[in-house]
């Protein structure tokens, strides 16, 4: 029991310290931007679920890759508070509440709303270009995908759990996120599914990009952004160094 618990502190410790942390000091005046995140949320499900706001919701939030680039790139950002009919809503808030909670927490405001950004965006640009390959291809979609509506936070929450973790030092927790995403798509390969890999790709490359950028800066911390850096491997305490001689 001993080993599990210093490998769940190795593993959570630093990420579980700053979010109580932070919700102990200022509750939920720690997170202004996730609880707003799940009133809008909410809000667009009462509203497309009613027969005067479903057409308003898809004019302004529901994205296809068969709409204009122009059209689909205004709709982009609503269209990550905009869950899909055929899911429960309780689980999309869920997912909002917690991953975002977090993120806002350890990464700030500006920095959560860009990776979710990316992640949505990354999704969207995923299934353009899926289905412009087409079935035959590893990567393609077939062309009735092109239709689907692509809304909901998923693919934003997918790439913020993954970013909290590897900054973090969470590597197994992220593993565990990218593994599960993956048997999803082979178990069920939908443009959802594809479009969650594709989200994670995107962060990953962007935490490599950002690895690389800090070594190259001689590592440490930015002035003032209290997010650790990213490693992607943990370097060995002495006292473990010393056990592995032995």
């Amino acid at each position: 029991m001993t080993a599990v618990r210093r490998w769940a502190h190795r593993e959570w410790g630093p990420l579980l310290s700053t979010v109580r942390g932070a919700l102990v000091a200022r509750r939920w005046r720690a997170v202004p931007m996730t609880l707003a995140a799940v009133c809008l949320t909410a809000a667009c499900q009462y509203v497309q679920n009613r027969p005067w706001g479903y057409g308003f919701v898809q004019d302004v939030g529901a994205v296809r890759a068969a709409d204009p680039w122009w059209l689909a790139l205004l709709r982009t950002p609503l269209s990550l508070f905009v869950p899909a009919l055929d899911l429960p809503v309780w689980g999309a808030l869920g997912q909002v509440l917690v991953v975002f909670g977090v993120a806002e927490i350890c990464l700030g405001r500006p920095r959560t709303l860009v990776i979710a950004y990316v992640a949505t965006l990354t999704g969207t640009l995923y299934a353009r270009l899926g289905v412009a390959l087409g079935p035959g291809s590893p990567f393609g979609l077939p062309a009735s995908d092109a239709r689907v509506v692509d809304t909901g936070p998923s693919a934003a929450v997918v790439g913020l759990a993954v970013y909290v973790c590897v900054r973090y030092g969470a590597r197994w927790t992220a593993a565990g996120v990218v593994v599960a995403m993956g048997v999803e798509c082979a178990l069920k390969p939908n443009l959802a599914g594809k479009e969650h890999l594709a989200a994670i790709a995107a962060v990953l490359l962007l935490c490599a990009a950002q690895a690389r950028a800090r070594r190259q800066d001689g590592g440490g911390l930015r002035s003032g952004s209290g997010v650790p850096p990213i490693r992607f491997w943990k370097p060995r305490s002495k006292r473990d160094q010393r056990r592995s001689c032995r």
